[in-house]
């Protein structure tokens, strides 16, 4: 069973990867100049963990910028 489970659907059918523990799961979503990156992992406290990124998408650019870290403690508050 996986871990990790991750779907996105463009201009064709749906499609999904699985993620592990070891591997984790991410993506990324762009536009020409903006996009986010989206990274799920097992955290050093065993907890899942998701990371958000703010990107400058396929055009390249500037260093992204850290949206945050969140845990499922996020969002029971």
């Amino acid at each position: 069973m996986s871990r990790f489970y991750a779907a996105i659907h463009g201009n064709r059918e749906e499609t999904t990867r699985q993620g592990t523990k070891d591997s984790g799961i991410q993506g990324h979503i762009r536009g020409r100049k903006i996009g986010c990156g989206v990274f799920c992992y097992v955290d050093d406290k065993g907890k899942d963990a998701v990371r958000i990124d703010l990107t400058s998408g396929s055009n390249g650019g500037p260093k992204g910028k850290h949206l945050g870290t969140f845990t499922e403690k996020d969002l029971n508050s």
